[in-house]
């Protein structure tokens, strides 16, 4: 896993360990065919860059892939689930 010097797209902190990219839509859901209906290619590939603490936390809260890629598509959706919501504003307080 790569990692890139810069903030975290959610949280807004830098780390020492940096970011690292978060695929919106999952690349195990990009031969869906329900996925290529809705979404275009190019937006299917469209990643953020995260802290390990922000990703390890979306990926904990929403274990389904396919959920994710269906409805916690962007940033705006991320911020608005119940759990992943709360957890963004107390991590972004940490160092």
């Amino acid at each position: 896993m790569k990692t890139k010097a810069g903030p975290c797209e959610l949280c807004g902190r830098v780390t020492k360990r940096g970011t690292t990219a978060h695929h919106l839509i999952p690349r195990t859901c990009h031969s869906n065919k329900w996925f290529q209906k809705k979404f275009a290619r190019d937006v299917m590939r469209v990643t953020v860059e995260l802290c390990r603490d922000c990703h390890r936390e979306i990926h904990k809260q929403l274990p389904s892939e396919k959920e994710l890629g269906r409805h916690f598509n962007s940033l705006e959706k991320l911020r608005l689930h119940p759990k992943i919501g709360p957890f963004i504003k107390w991590i972004s307080k940490q160092n």
